[in-house]
């Protein structure tokens, strides 16, 4: 978040309590002007048909310029849309047109609309323009009414689309939203207040998780827009300036991940440098000692501010709020990023070392056939991990992106990154035994170290056929991963009690250090998408395919190849969207997601046969509504995704199961009236094993998944206090299963978050200071499964306790 964004913030917060907020701004929030960018110079634009309003915040954010209007002036006007290339001031004048309305540019390049006839009128407005930064591949959509969400995001292949014309479910998170949620990992943004995602775990070794019923790994994770290339094991928040999420399988739009999760897509837009410098600093304490600071320094350079740096630097260190555990987090990113009249180019670079100790990924990994009670859940401080559990995650990654306009309709691009880094970790994958709450612990030292290569190129563009518009895309993939690990296990190593934990001390270690295993992967595919807009494109048609090919290998201790694999497999998708009014639209899609197909054990009668990559197949019908200051989306959905296992009979391993999930989600966001922000909804999801080994288990709901998800996220700007803001978070979690054949449960939870945050200025300078407790009633309650698997549904861990978030950040 730019300096400018701050002094804006503040100035809203004292118009509000002023009581200026009556003047009922429409939400044209744009971008501010792109440096350099002179108003007679020509750009190509393309703006659909829909009211004046939506027009002229399309124009301002393709354009990058910063628009203020009073919502009187749009109310009941209409525009035909904007197409081929003009400047910045002759597309205002033909926007314009017949609304007797003028654009008069201010000295510091923002704009304002005025009656026409009166050019020198001075409209008082509060500023509510959301400034974001300028990615190397086009503006940002901009922020939403309330600026905790985008109007728009990437939609893979498709790019950046306004959610009223996407037709799928996605949302996307601002710089704000994640800095006043003091949120330091990607579950703490994504799983806050959507109700189609569960984090079921908390500071785990590796994150995950559950968007519509499935799960998804921090591997699946893109940087700005490839696969493989965010931090390892755990995602970082400080180097992001949105993180996105589409729901649902994403194969056409992004091409298969590597660890082949189909619940969603989640993307980590790096931050780009502002037009105005910036200068942040913040500093961050958590329950018990956990202390933190973050710099954040940004510029652009060049007559027309065409190179811009932007430097992330974090330090974390010290106890978190659970017993005995540590959380140490380095991280120093550099983004740097060039934009050129046709042309636009960036680097990002960064680091992360993050170490953990006492934490246990697994939690209760599995359970004995012979235990009927679910232990009584500890409160959140409690660990259920030995003292010397550790682990360490270290990630190096470069990534460059660049396009260029070869015309006014077409453009290339291509990118391409390398990640270096792994896991250093100890721990232990426990065994529920009994009743009375026995664990057999087995001690598990691993480390992994790889490097994964991707890359992507493409040509993207327009064009007409008679009274059609076609937007189309042609992109080919390539992902490559190799792997070496060094695992041991030590079964048996402890056996202690739940009420009573005592693992004992560490395992020898002292015949550790030999490879035992390595893999390599490449993922290669082809994609072509074409969206079709009709009927002065209030109908979109959106129809693609892509080819996957999927490689791997594995070679054992002795270097020798265990297992290979070579498969290919079509994943076609299309999608309708009808743009009913100006603030109404209904969409259907039919998309599929890639799994790498599994292997025959050797026990199987057909030892060492591999299954083609699995195809889950996605439909979806929705509906969304935007009323200019509160937005939502009502949809419903069916996944089905295959999995394989050994026949009991025939003892052939095959593509037999299925698990089915059927679910409605409704999410809204927004600010309702001056000052009020809400984000959340509400959630059902039948996860259904509809083909499974045990016939008993068929139509029961997956291990793991909540039923019922309900979430509110709340923001008041107090107007008796200028620059006072509470903040409030309630999430409603339904009960889950603990096994697949349902002897054993969980009760649904409720947990609440109380804070507050406060825009000032010290000496000139503007400080924010934010305070969060979260967990007020601190609720024992278990997680749940961090994978879905049967038996796993205490390997979650024990929820978070009562902990305490709080920040300064001062803008020099």
């Amino acid at each position: 978040m730019s300096r400018a964004r701050n002094l804006v913030a503040w100035r809203l917060a004292l118009c509000l309590g002023l009581g200026a907020g009556s003047l009922g701004l429409v939400p044209v929030t744009a971008q501010a002007q792109t440096a350099g960018t002179a108003a007679d110079t020509r750009h190509g634009f393309s703006v659909a048909a829909g009211s004046l309003s939506q027009a002229l915040n399309a124009f301002a954010a393709s354009a990058g310029i910063e628009l203020t209007v009073d919502a009187v002036l749009l109310q009941g006007k209409q525009s035909p849309g904007l197409a081929g290339s003009y400047s910045i001031d002759e597309g205002f004048a033909a926007l314009l047109q017949g609304h007797g309305l003028l654009a008069v540019r201010q000295a510091n390049g923002s704009y304002t609309l005025v009656v026409s006839g009166d050019g020198e009128a001075d409209v008082a407005l509060p500023q509510t323009m959301i400034q974001s930064s300028v990615a190397a591949t086009g503006n940002l959509p901009p922020a939403y009414a309330g600026g905790q969400v985008a109007s728009g995001s990437r939609v893979g292949l498709l790019g950046n689309k306004d959610f009223m014309e996407t037709p799928f479910n996605t949302v996307a998170y601002t710089e704000e939203y994640v800095q006043n949620r003091q949120a330091q990992d990607i579950g703490a943004v994504i799983g806050a207040t959507d109700p189609s995602v569960y984090v079921p775990s908390k500071r785990s070794n590796y994150e995950t998780f559950f968007i519509r019923g499935f799960s998804t790994t921090a591997n699946d994770i893109t940087f700005n827009g490839l696969i493989g290339m965010a931090p390892n094991m755990r995602g970082s928040t400080e180097l992001a300036e949105r993180v996105e999420v589409l729901k649902g399988p994403s194969a056409l739009l992004n091409g298969m991940p590597p660890d082949g999760s189909v619940a969603g897509s989640i993307n980590i837009v790096p931050k780009r440098a502002g037009d105005e410098p910036l200068a942040r600093l913040t500093t961050t304490y958590e329950s018990r000692g956990l202390g933190g600071v973050h710099a954040d320094v940004g510029q652009r350079f060049g007559e027309q501010k065409q190179f811009g740096v932007r430097f992330n630097g974090v330090y974390r260190d010290g106890d978190t709020a659970v017993d005995d555990q540590q959380h140490k987090m380095e991280l120093s990113s550099l983004a740097m990023d060039w934009r050129g009249e046709r042309a636009r180019l960036s680097a990002d670079l960064y680091k992360q070392r993050e170490r953990m100790d006492g934490v246990n990924y697994f939690g209760i990994s599995s359970i004995a056939n012979t235990v009927n009670r679910v232990p009584t859940p500890k409160k959140g401080n409690h660990s259920l991990a030995p003292e010397w559990g550790y682990t360490v995650n270290d990630t190096e990654t470069l990534v460059l992106r660049g396009e260029f306009d070869l015309s006014e309709a077409i453009t290339a691009y291509g990118a391409w990154g390398q990640r270096d880094g792994g896991y250093d970790a100890l721990m232990t994958r426990d065994m529920l035994l009994n009743d009375a709450g026995d664990i057999d612990a087995t001690a598990i030292r691993s480390a992994r170290d790889g490097t994964q290569k991707s890359g992507e190129i493409g040509l993207k563009g327009h064009f007409a056929t008679g009274p059609v518009n076609h937007a189309w895309s042609l992109a080919a993939s390539r992902f490559s991963s190799k792997n070496s690990f060094k695992d041991a296990a030590f079964f048996g190593h402890a056996r202690t009690n739940y009420y009573n934990l005592d693992f004992g001390p560490a395992p020898d270690l002292s015949g550790f250090g030999a490879t035992t295993s390595k893999t390599e992967a490449k993922l290669g595919s082809y994609a072509l998408v074409d969206t079709l807009s009709f009927a002065e494109d209030r109908v979109q048609w959106t129809v693609g395919a892509r080819q996957q090919n999927v490689q791997s290998s594995n070679y054992g201790r002795t270097g020798a190849k265990t297992a290979s694999y070579d498969e290919s497999r079509l994943s076609p998708a299309t999608a309708l969207l009808v743009k009913v009014t100006d603030n109404v639209s209904v969409y259907a899609n039919y998309i599929e997601g890639l799994s790498q197909g599994a292997s025959a054990p050797d026990t199987a009668a057909n030892a060492g046969d591999i299954m083609k990559p699995f195809q889950t197949k996605q439909y979806e019908v929705g509906s969304k509504l935007d009323l200019g200051y509160l937005a939502t989306t009502l949809s419903l959905f069916q996944i089905e995704k295959p999995s394989a296992y050994t026949d009991p009979v025939t003892n052939l391993f095959g593509v037999y199961g299925e698990q089915r999930n059927r679910g409605v989600e409704w999410n809204f966001f927004g600010e309702v009236q001056p000052g009020l922000r809400l984000l959340g909804g509400a959630s059902y999801t039948k996860a259904e094993l509809t083909k499974a080994r045990i016939a008993d288990n068929e139509g029961n709901q997956v291990t793991g998944v909540p039923k019922v998800l309900a979430k509110l996220g709340t923001e008041y700007d107090l107007d008796s206090i200028t620059g006072l803001t509470l903040t409030g978070n309630l999430s409603y979690t339904g009960e889950r299963y603990v096994t697949d054949d349902h002897r054993l449960s969980l009760p649904s939870y409720t947990t609440f978050d109380l804070g507050t945050r406060y825009t000032t200025r010290i000496a000139t300078k503007p400080v924010t200071l934010r305070a969060t407790l979260q967990n007020v009633a601190n609720k024992a309650y278990w997680l749940g499964s961090w994978s879905g698997g049967d038996g796993s549904g205490l390997s979650g861990g024990l929820g978070a306790p009562r902990t305490l978030l709080m920040s300064a950040s001062v803008d020099f």
